[in-house]
């Protein structure tokens, strides 16, 4: 199917120089998506895997234990995509206070990814539509502190941004002048609501990721609310109970060819390559995270089993394992905070845990020592650690 630009170009003047910036067309496409067999299929596909990735939810003997990880796992994906260094566990450290082996802006910037998620989910929990006041809120948290504080946080862009380049004029690509950002973002808020036509969701999540990220909203950060927004969405239509699916990995994987279908939508209206290639990320990623809680749960199963050889140490011990499946870096201190137990047992629970090859001490110092449930964080760690580390 021939489609046209999807939008049109304004001419600006900006930094001293002349260039076009890009206004998108509202959704839905025009004319609508053409639907092949294939296309179906993958959707189809894509829908199916959400629904296994759902049922995990319900499979799993603690949810919140896994999701506290795996939300951290997509804080450090989806800010590492924007250039920072920080791993897993730089995040699990700096949360305890301890010092990271980067630089404590990167891993700052991740730790308030993981606070604006947790704001948007609770937002939408006290049924708060998904609108622009909630992406402003979330943008708000999301650079609250640190590198992107100076850069207009929870307010949409009073100047023009550009994507690549040094300047507009060698630019990849240039979103819509400032004065455009409000109408532009008072039309894609308008879809996400079913107008002009209601949408099926994970198609909304594709179309509205896209708009999102030609848009570019805000200063900084668009890349990071606009990778929430697929999320948020599946979980405010509870396609998903909890908010399991994060496609960064996947994006981050396919960096160079994900940019090029976002450009290609713009320029030649070509929505169905992206489509197919948003149901692959789906499927793909819904797959792993699957595996992943498997593996854990399967990981978790073989300890409990090993402490309950324990004897009369085992039900102290159990506790102390069960904090670990939150916390799998921790010190001593929080273990007896968590726990309840005297600092006395903690440290003896510790010694059998490190005799059964579950966890390792990390610090050599005598008081509030820390410790790693390695096994746990490995899995974790899976596809997060930056390069050269």
């Amino acid at each position: 199917m021939r489609r046209e630009l999807q939008g049109h170009y304004v001419p600006i003047s900006t930094v001293g120089e002349k260039a076009e910036a890009f206004v998108p067309a509202p959704l839905p496409p025009r004319p609508p998506i053409d639907w092949t067999p294939e296309l179906r299929a993958k959707f189809d596909q894509a829908l199916l895997a959400l629904g296994r990735l759902d049922s995990v939810s319900v499979l799993l003997p603690d949810t919140s234990l896994f999701l506290y990880m795996y939300v951290r796992k997509e804080a450090v994906l989806s800010s590492m995509i924007e250039g920072t260094q920080s791993s897993l566990s730089d995040l699990l450290l700096f949360e305890l206070e301890q010092e990271p082996g980067v630089p404590l802006d990167d891993v700052r910037e991740v730790s308030n990814y993981v606070a604006a998620l947790d704001h948007g989910l609770r937002r939408l929990a006290e049924e708060f539509p998904l609108s622009l006041r909630l992406f402003k809120e979330i943008h708000g948290v999301l650079l609250n502190k640190g590198r992107g504080s100076h850069q207009a946080p929870g307010e949409y862009r009073r100047s023009q941004n550009w994507i690549g380049g040094t300047r507009p004029g060698n630019a990849a690509f240039v979103p819509p002048p400032a004065e455009e950002v409000t109408e532009c973002m008072g039309k894609l808020e308008l879809f996400l609501h079913d107008q002009p036509e209601p949408t099926p969701v994970l198609l909304k999540a594709a179309l509205a990721h896209v708009q999102f990220e030609t848009i570019h909203p805000f200063l900084d950060g668009n890349g990071r609310v606009g990778r929430l927004l697929i999320t948020l969405l599946l979980c405010e239509h509870k396609v998903l109970r909890q908010p399991m699916l994060y496609l960064s990995l996947y994006f981050k994987t396919h960096r160079q060819h994900y940019y090029e279908l976002l450009n290609n939508v713009r320029r030649t209206g070509d929505w169905e390559a992206w489509l197919d290639f948003f149901a692959e990320a789906v499927v793909v990623t819904a797959t792993q995270a699957v595996e992943t809680a498997r593996q854990l749960v399967d990981l978790s199963d073989q300890d409990r089993d090993k402490i309950s050889r324990l004897g009369r140490a085992a039900a102290s011990t159990l506790q102390i394992h069960r904090v670990l499946m939150q916390h799998p870096i921790v010190t001593s201190g929080l273990l007896v905070q968590k726990t309840g137990i005297t600092a006395a047992t903690v440290n003896k629970a510790l010694l059998h845990l490190e005799r059964l090859g579950i966890v390792r001490k990390l610090t050599a110092q005598k008081r509030n020592r820390l410790f790693s449930y390695t096994r746990y964080v490995d899995i974790m760690n899976r596809g997060t650690e930056p390069p050269g580390r």
